[in-house]
């Protein structure tokens, strides 16, 4: 339970701010739980804590469109307490739960008790997609309208491609009611299959079933034109191949309004990690390794690069995490019978300096795409303006440390990063005014935030 929010003064540390073009050395002060100033000169308020940034980066919380919190039905995978405080590690202040729980968020009974739980027991901000069809069977349309008015910020059938047009075009229709994007999984259940891995040279190496790139591709092509003919919200989930790039930003030049978002593991790992080739090498890391397995696949190093492209350019619009924890049983298993998805929530930043450190992008352009996911559901979090909730992140871009998948947070240790030694760390949040994540102490508090 939320007790008295303390006031804190975040003192001296390089403030970063895309959404106020700010990028200086100065300080933040959070009163009553939000930003009251931000700026240079202020003395200490009575009553208030004094936090020192010397050194450090400071920035909004971080966004997270999109990520998997298990609860209702899947608790022992993760629940929405465990969860969000991976997030808080992972400098995530604000997380949407995708729908493709047990029962599917398809009814407003259920999203309201998702959000109760959330309010009892989240450390972070939490909003909720609802499904685009009843029991994600991809046939009969939720109530869109009703659920929207209960708090559901999108709607995703995630976890299972919404495969019929004439669906897609109606959610897209009915959905623009509401002001609220639709999100597709975008996979061709057609061309898909069985796969367990990308189609290429790596796949025909492993002799592991695959999929093309063009599974991705069909779908994403006929979403957008569907978006453009129905004027809908449309947003692509985990984009992972070059030519979807150039199908987005094409649509975007054209006035389609579309969004898109990347995860950290398709902008830093290609299908060769599935056959345990990586630099650097991860000695515990080996050929088949299940903890490598996602939907969808990790791609080619050319399809890498256009993805740190049109993130870099803008053409993708936010880095999602899909924080998609499972139990060891889950994981440990022969390749292709292997639950996809990795616990991304807490290695997220720190495999993304690799790109700030690398020179392909700068790190108030990473912050930028780490928070602008609130645009995609029209939140209101992502800024250090003054009014807005006392989110922060403090940060050290150059703190080394080794990813050790058993301490995390989360439920879900299957991370294809254990043993990497990453360069950036995060070593506080703040959400609502309160620690919720401090490295010194190693604790996470639940602040009881309820995303409506």
């Amino acid at each position: 339970m939320r007790g008295e929010t303390p006031d804190l003064l975040i003192r001296g540390g390089r403030v970063i701010d895309p959404a106020s073009n700010r990028d200086e050395v100065c300080d933040v002060l959070i009163q009553d739980g939000r930003i009251e100033y931000v700026g240079s000169g202020l003395g200490l308020p009575d009553g208030a804590a004094e936090i020192s940034a010397e050194g450090l980066v400071v920035t909004p919380g971080f966004v997270d469109p999109h990520c998997h919190l298990r609860q209702p039905g899947y608790e022992y995978k993760e629940t929405i307490a465990t969860g969000t405080a991976a997030a808080a590690a992972g400098g995530f202040t604000t997380v949407c739960a995708m729908a493709n729980t047990k029962p599917p968020v398809d009814t407003r009974t259920t999203l309201e008790t998702v959000q109760e739980v959330a309010s009892a027991e989240a450390a972070v901000h939490v909003y909720s997609l609802a499904a685009i069809t009843m029991g994600l069977k991809g046939k009969q349309l939720v109530q869109m309208g009703e659920l929207s008015e209960a708090g559901a910020v999108g709607f995703s059938d995630d976890g299972i491609t919404l495969a019929s047009p004439a669906v897609m075009r109606h959610a897209l229709e009915y959905a623009k009611r509401f002001d609220r994007p639709v999100a597709n999984h975008c996979e061709d259940p057609a061309l898909t299959g069985d796969a367990a891995m990308n189609e290429g040279p790596v796949s025909m190496r492993l002799g592991l079933a695959a999929t093309p790139v063009q599974a991705e591709e069909v779908i994403i092509a006929r979403d957008l034109a569907l978006a453009e003919l129905t004027g809908g919200s449309y947003h692509a989930l985990h984009v992972s191949a070059a030519r979807s790039v150039d199908l987005i930003r094409g649509a975007k030049e054209r006035g389609v309004n579309v969004t898109a978002e990347v995860t950290p593991h398709h902008l830093t790992l290609t299908d060769e990690i599935v056959a345990g080739r990586w630099e650097p090498i991860i000695a515990s890391l080996r050929p088949y390794d299940p903890v490598t397995r996602v939907n969808p696949p990790l791609r080619s190093a050319e399809d890498v690069r256009a993805l740190r492209d049109g993130l870099a350019s803008g053409v993708i619009d936010c880095i999602g995490t899909d924080h998609a924890p499972h139990a060891g049983h889950e994981k440990h298993v022969e390749y292709a019978e292997a639950a996809p998805g990795i616990s991304g929530l807490e290695t997220a930043f720190g495999a993304l300096m690799q790109l700030v450190h690398d020179g392909e992008i700068s790190l108030p352009r990473l912050i930028e795409r780490l928070t602008s996911g609130a645009g995609v559901y029209r939140l209101p979090h992502g800024s250090l303006a003054v009014g807005a909730a006392g989110d922060v992140v403090v940060l050290d871009p150059e703190r080394e440390w080794v990813v050790d998948a058993a301490a995390f947070r989360s439920r879900g240790k299957n991370s294809p990063y254990h043993g990497l030694t990453f360069r950036g760390r995060v070593l506080k949040t703040i959400c609502d005014g309160r620690v919720v994540f401090d490295l010194n102490e190693e604790s996470v508090e639940t602040v009881g935030a309820l995303g409506v």
